[in-house]
């Protein structure tokens, strides 16, 4: 009793009702009942949940436990309430009535497995939730579709999901896999990534990992903490090889956090601090990207307040994904080839150090689960609160200096004949990033280059 109490207060916790689980106090009718059970076990395998939901004790609107008078031994037309249903569900699903008390107050949950197979009937008739409501399941042809699918072939995944486009070349591909010092081979490289389905057409995953992925990501900055404010800018990243997409976001980043000097109780020297945590964006990022459910046709989002950035994937924790485990690192993906193709990069680690380093830095109030969204803020630190919008500093940040920025001026300093190679190298990003960052810094007065590209040095101006 006390898992289904945990499964009780974890659903209380939720900010919404979802499809798969119902609240409600004392009520009861009969045949809708029975309805309802359909309509949570179709909705339960719709959304890879193995068990749906109905409790009573729960205030629908406030989810707050209030205690229950229902009676789940009861008769219907003379004959006991269960059987009743259990004659009138096909296929058979095994539904269980449970009873417990909590905080004092009596719940009582019907247990309904997942429908496995075909979908699970009521009286011959099939049902789904839409939202908070039930529907007939032949009425939206487009979910029946897909619901007998799934439970044929199991979850759609990038994997067995065809791409939308199949002329696909992978150019960028074998480039990114090169400068990691991994050769791909290119009559076996398509069966080593999984890029085809069963029916040997290209998937998703091969199409987000193509020269053009047809799938963008986008920023958008605001000038004010709701997106109410004025809209400042969109920038747009890809359509791209994803591996590419991640590379220019995680730079743009850099170009967001800007460093702030901080001159309070100064006593030698200023101490120069970050906008924000960029350990903890680039996780967040990562883990976007990887537990997005790109079977959806949505990217994730990332939205730049004046107060935060918000980094939004789409979709839901991974079945069988607990919170607490997912908390504690114990990550399950939702793209599982794909997190092994990061880990082969070294994009991400093996260790699930990624969720628990936002935790570790920003607590779990930085989590928040939406419906069908994963939404994880990341809240600036800001050195006084005059002139500093995000919008104002991205737009003309002629006199601020991201930290990779400034690691280049400093390097230069120290080694006035360094290469860009040697930066590429010192820095961890590319050469194309060095050239991008040292053309802003030459543009704007920081550096100049003495003599020739072979012979000549870098001259730091002090500005």
């Amino acid at each position: 009793m006390k898992k289904l109490e945990k499964i009780v207060r974890n659903l209380c916790d939720k900010d919404n009702e979802q499809e798969w689980f119902e609240f409600k106090e004392n009520w009861f009718e009969p045949v809708q009942l029975g309805e309802y059970i359909s309509a949570l076990s179709n909705a339960a395998a719709y959304h890879s949940e193995e068990t749906a939901y109905f409790i009573w004790g729960v205030n629908d609107v406030t989810h707050e436990i209030v205690g229950t008078n229902f009676n789940q031994y009861r008769d219907y037309n003379k004959e006991p309430y269960q059987n009743y249903l259990a004659r009138n569900l096909s296929p058979s699903i095994g539904f269980e009535f449970e009873e417990l008390k909590i905080d004092g107050k009596r719940v009582v949950v019907l247990v309904i497995p997942a429908a496995k197979n075909v979908p699970t009937a009521f009286d011959e008739s099939r049902y789904i939730r839409i939202g908070s409501s039930k529907a007939n399941l032949k009425d939206y042809p487009e979910r029946e579709k897909k619901l007998f699918r799934l439970l044929d072939q199991g979850i759609d995944t990038i994997e067995n999901t065809p791409a939308q486009y199949q002329k696909l070349t992978f150019r960028k591909l074998f480039g990114y896999y090169g400068s990691k010092g991994i050769v791909l081979r290119e009559e076996t490289f398509e069966d080593n990534l999984g890029l085809r389905t069963g029916d040997g057409e290209y998937n998703l995953m091969a199409q987000l990992l193509s020269d053009n992925s047809h799938m963008p990501l986008r920023v958008s900055i605001f000038t004010g903490p709701t997106k109410g404010s004025n809209l400042y800018s969109v920038r747009e990243f890809g359509n791209d090889c994803l591996l590419y997409t991640l590379d220019e976001l995680l730079r743009y980043g850099d170009v967001l956090n800007i460093i702030q000097a901080d001159e309070r109780n100064r006593v030698v020297e200023r101490k120069d601090v970050p906008l924000f945590d960029d350990k903890a964006f680039r996780e967040a990022i990562i883990n976007a990207i990887l537990h997005n459910a790109w079977v959806e046709g949505n990217e994730p989002m990332v939205t730049v307040y004046s107060d935060r950035i918000e980094i939004l994937s789409r979709g839901t924790l991974a079945p069988n994904q607990t919170l607490e485990g997912f908390y504690l690192g114990r990550s399950i993906p939702v793209n599982k080839k794909l997190s092994e193709i990061f880990i082969q990069l070294h994009i991400s680690e093996k260790s699930g150090r990624g969720v628990p380093k936002i935790v570790e830095i920003y607590g779990r109030k930085a989590f928040k689960f939406e419906e069908n969204d994963i939404v994880v803020t990341i809240p600036f630190n800001r050195i006084g609160q005059v002139g500093n919008n995000v919008g104002d500093k991205v737009g003309n940040n002629q006199n601020v200096l991201n930290q990779t920025r400034q690691s280049i001026i400093s390097e230069m300093r120290n080694n006035p004949n360094i290469t860009k190679i040697e930066l590429s190298r010192i820095l961890g990003i590319s050469t194309t990033a060095i050239d991008n960052n040292i053309s802003f810094l030459r543009k704007n007065g920081y550096i100049e280059r003495i003599g020739s590209n072979k012979t000549g040095y870098w001259q730091v101006n002090e500005k």
